[in-house]
């Protein structure tokens, strides 16, 4: 069995230094409660593959998973120092107990930006890092960590008192621009990214999966700003060979692979409710996920795992206990059981 996991860590860094300005500093104390709360999930759970999400210590980071039986690590970029001990702009980090053989940073094809209407100098806002892993019975798999742009708005209104009508409105349209500006940031990254997985995949021919903070949610809405991160037919085609082709380069959420394979088993085909994976005041949504290639769909006959089990661990979200849980993460910890196919 295969255990994945992806794991927002939330401001992790190392005291003296802080993240954003000079008050989001961990005492010592804190500090030691939030790695004994990463090292007591990890003991619990077991994951074999961890995608990592706001990282800003990836040393400390290393050292800890490297304690806890996880030989391999790595990062493809480091967080941006603002002044003196002030960083922001955490990076995504990847750890494993098998080999990772490979590591890069995933870059977007510039050509296609242009198309696309962005300018030929357009970044992610995150690195996003492709892992080459062997997996048992998979061999060579290529694992994306990523962590899109969020929603916070990419304009704000510099007048903060709002005195005038002049005033709110400008913050109010600015508010309004700034969070589509966003939202065509990410789905622009999701785009490019899968791209580059489909160029990859072709030439490699090797299994994939991606993983981490998607900071929106993942439906299949065609209009929706990730969807096409899921996209699974060529439309407006017929060939069937075509749609063939275009299923073994697509992805498939590891949530709906599970559900399918548990109502084949189950009386009742009434879905399971998706645990929420971040809340905003008392509103969940599923942030984080996990994506897998064809060669974890039982349905797809070359097929070498199916998703046995899938787990959002949030008790430090829905019942969080002071002593325990007051370190942890604002994001619950998807991780998924990949079961070998007989």
């Amino acid at each position: 069995m295969l255990k994945i996991a992806t794991f927002n860590l939330f401001n992790y860094i190392e005291p003296p230094f802080a993240c954003y300005d000079f008050d989001r500093i961990y005492d010592e104390h804190q500090w030691q409660k939030k790695q004994k709360w990463i090292r007591d999930y990890l003991a619990e759970h077991q994951p074999d593959v961890i995608g990592f999400q706001e990282v800003f210590s990836p040393d400390s980071l290393k050292a800890l998973v490297a304690e806890c039986d996880y030989p391999y690590f790595e990062v493809v970029d480091g967080a941006d120092v603002i002044e003196d001990y002030i960083y922001r702009s955490p990076v995504v980090a990847i750890a494993s107990r098998y080999p990772i053989t490979a590591i890069t940073a995933v870059t977007p094809d510039t050509a296609l930006a242009v198309d696309m209407g962005l300018t030929a100098e357009y970044q992610f806002s995150r690195k996003p890092l492709r892992a080459s892993i062997e997996l048992p019975h998979l061999g060579t798999t290529d694992c994306y960590v990523v962590h899109f742009k969020s929603k916070r708005p990419m304009l704000e209104s510099e007048d903060t008192e709002l005195a005038t009508t002049k005033a709110v409105l400008d913050a109010f349209t600015k508010q309004m621009c700034g969070s589509w500006g966003s939202s065509m940031q990410r789905g622009s990254e999701a785009a490019l990214l899968f791209q580059q997985m489909i160029q990859r995949r072709q030439e490699t021919k090797n299994p994939m999966m991606l993983m981490g903070d998607f900071n929106d949610v993942l439906d299949n809405d065609r209009d929706g700003v990730l969807s096409h991160l899921t996209m699974n037919t060529l439309r407006f085609n017929s060939d069937p060979q075509a749609q063939d082709i275009v299923k073994q380069f697509s992805l498939q959420d590891s949530w709906h692979l599970y559900q399918h394979a548990t109502n084949a088993l189950a009386i009742s085909n009434t879905p399971a409710p998706r645990p929420a994976t971040h809340y905003f005041y008392n509103k969940g949504s599923v942030l984080d996920y996990i994506l897998l290639s064809c060669e974890f769909n039982a349905e797809y006959q070359r097929s070498l795992y199916e998703v046995s089990d899938y787990h959002t661990y949030d008790r430090h979200l829905i019942n969080p206990i002071y002593e325990r849980d007051s370190e942890s993460t604002d994001h619950a910890v998807v991780q998924i059981n990949l079961q070998l196919r007989h």
